[in-house]
């Protein structure tokens, strides 16, 4: 008989974890951001070229309709969707699932929460996130600084390359002595490869750092801000080395929404990967109009890690991937 039918986490992290959901709705309750629901299930799937999505297929009657469906990545697509429709300030507290995420930082099933504030934009998001996240380092005594830096200025300055200009071979060369395999990797992969191996290990634990103002090619759903260079209107929060959040002034032109679709599916193809379909009801919600608004997804998980002061992601779920 193995032992492994019982918790991966300790009964006070479970505790721990029914604290801070209560201390998040207090958080929006207290400033009018609703509570929602929204389907796990879709017709579509997350187009980004770097999320595997999780399918199954549906036995019943669908009338015409697909028997596959995607398991969310988000619920940022139904939620848009509200706020279109004019709900308003809207957000959501659920599971959320992603393929071949599983480690000692990753489950495939994990929690996310992700909320909208209409007529925001990212900046302002900024310090509503960094309120609720120091709401909930409260809950164990903790209390950090706080940073906000540019993008830009952050790689200049640390690393001594321009992320608007620098090319492939001087972004390999500023990750020094890490091995990579370089086969499919285009500019915006070394970026991201010289913030999580050269930067996020050398932020301090005790700093909540807003890295604001991405480069235009690292959009995703995000606004572009024609500055010169042009700039996406995005940030990413950081509690030391670990990243906790990631929002946009949200993009709302719908043409330039399907574009960015295609893309993602040409990226897809080019690699020999599944391309899900396109989630015609979003562009239908921003063709109809969505307001300017601003839009964070923050890992709660993530945020529990921080809590418990561990790396493991099995120290804070009742049963990790390996015990489900």
């Amino acid at each position: 008989m193995t032992e492994d039918w019982r918790p991966s986490a300790t009964f006070d992290a479970l505790h721990l974890r029914a604290r801070l959901n209560a201390c998040i709705r207090g958080f929006f309750a207290a400033r009018g951001v609703v509570e929602v629901e929204t389907p796990v299930m879709s017709m579509a799937g997350n187009t980004d070229p770097n999320i595997a999505s999780f399918t199954l297929d549906f036995g019943g009657r669908t009338e015409g309709a697909p028997r596959t469906r995607w398991l969310r990545t988000s619920p940022e697509f139904p939620l848009k969707r509200l706020v279109a429709a004019g709900f308003g300030d809207c957000y959501e507290l659920g599971r959320v699932f992603r393929d071949g995420e599983a480690g000692q930082r990753h489950n495939p099933e994990f929690t996310m929460l992700e909320w909208y504030r209409v007529g925001w934009d990212h900046g302002r998001l900024v310090d509503e996130t960094v309120e609720l996240v120091q709401a909930a380092l409260a809950l164990v005594g903790r209390k950090v600084r706080v940073e906000r830096r540019d993008y830009h200025a952050l790689y200049r300055e640390w690393l001594g390359v321009d992320p608007a200009s620098a090319g492939v071979a001087q972004l390999r060369e500023a990750l020094g002595d890490v091995e990579i395999d370089p086969d499919g990797l285009g500019r915006d992969d070394w970026l991201d490869l010289l913030m999580t191996h050269r930067l996020q290990p050398r932020f301090d634990r005790d700093t909540l750092l807003a890295v604001v103002d991405y480069p235009a090619s690292q959009s995703a759903l995000a606004r572009i801000r024609p500055d010169r260079p042009p700039v996406a209107e995005r940030f990413e929060l950081y509690l030391g080395p670990l990243e906790l959040a990631n929002g946009y002034h949200e993009l709302a032109d719908a043409g330039e929404q399907a574009g960015r679709f295609r893309q993602d599916g040409e990226v897809r193809a080019a690699r020999g990967d599944r391309v899900p379909p396109t989630d015609m009801r979003l562009l239908a919600a921003l063709e109809a109009g969505l307001p300017d608004c601003a839009g964070v997804a923050l890992g709660v998980d993530r945020l529990m890690m921080a809590l418990q002061g561990t790396d493991r992601i099995a120290d804070i779920l009742a049963f990790d991937f390996s015990r489900a």
